[in-house]
């Protein structure tokens, strides 16, 4: 199968590109609040940001050869905590969104803030920056010829000759 790295910019450009719609949102939510319609459209364009991150990361590993060789569990291990951590935030962001706008739907200028609501909004915001972390070295890490190609590197990793 032969390379090429236009394969790879197209897709990290796309996920990226999804990781800034993400960080913007998460940074400039708070000053929609003056509408909630714009504050719930902001929030579902970046749930709907998440899911296609996501999506894409396993798309990527869907195209690797070690995917399509069956070795599933080479992916996993390499990847495992940026999966979870991406299905966790991806809870966390969803439940954050609800959460607050339920609670000032009718009064969006009111500083309404359950003890509860601080506690996730503080967690989702830290989690935010280990999912950053680890979404990025996982595109970059993906993007590694070596998925793609022969398994003399796997042998190796294996530790069988």
């Amino acid at each position: 199968m032969r390379l090429t790295t236009s394969r790879y910019c197209v897709m990290l450009i796309v996920q990226f590109g999804l990781l800034f719609a993400d960080i913007s949102v998460n940074c400039f939510s708070d000053f929609a609040r003056k509408s909630s319609v714009v504050q719930l459209l902001l929030f579902i364009i970046q749930d709907v940001c998440l899911i296609f991150a996501l999506i894409s990361l396993v798309l990527s590993f869907f195209s690797t050869y070690a995917f399509q060789a069956g070795l599933l569990e080479l992916l996993y291990d390499r990847f495992r905590a940026t999966i979870v951590i991406s299905i966790t935030y991806l809870i966390l962001t969803i439940t954050l969104h609800s959460w607050s706008l339920s609670e000032r739907w009718e009064h969006p200028l009111e500083h309404i803030w359950p003890d509860g609501l601080i506690w996730l909004y503080v967690t989702q915001r830290l989690l935010a920056v280990l999912y950053y972390y680890l979404y990025k070295r996982s595109m970059l890490r993906i993007s590694d010829p070596r998925f793609y190609e022969d398994f003399d590197w796997v042998k190796h990793q294996r530790g069988v000759s």
